[in-house]
């Protein structure tokens, strides 16, 4: 039941996956010509072992939603400019939820870019950007 970074799904029994080093701001941090700072963590993800084909469809990807969850919020200096806390409750729409504050945050053009992470251990799901 791990969430898989490579498509963006959960882990199955028996299932090959690998746990690998994953910078998530160095790669955008890089394109954009800026230098991530003191946020150019490495973390921990998983990802399949061999090519999945990457995540399905163009929707907010359900299997990333757990309980507790949060945006955080980049500027384009790569420095972090807020952050939302989102708990997500079995009667709730996760995905319609973190969608209404992904569009709250993006209201503010400075920012550029929001990571959706978990509570519980940090760790980086996913990268939405302009």
């Amino acid at each position: 039941g791990n969430p898989l970074r490579c498509c963006f799904t959960r882990t199955k029994p028996h299932e090959e996956v690998m746990l690998v080093s994953y910078a998530p701001l160095r790669r955008w941090a890089s394109r954009r010509g800026v230098d991530p700072g003191p946020y150019n963590e490495i973390g921990p993800i998983f990802i399949h072992a061999q090519d999945c084909g990457g995540p399905v469809g163009n929707g907010f990807p359900d299997d990333l939603l757990g309980a507790r969850r949060v945006l955080r919020a980049y500027d384009n200096d790569g420095r972090i400019r807020c952050g939302r806390y989102l708990e997500i409750r079995d009667d709730t729409d996760g995905a319609a939820l973190v969608q209404q504050e992904l569009a709250d945050l993006y209201r503010d053009p400075d920012i550029v870019a929001v990571h959706l992470r978990a509570v519980e251990h940090g760790c980086f799901l996913l990268e939405t950007s302009r």
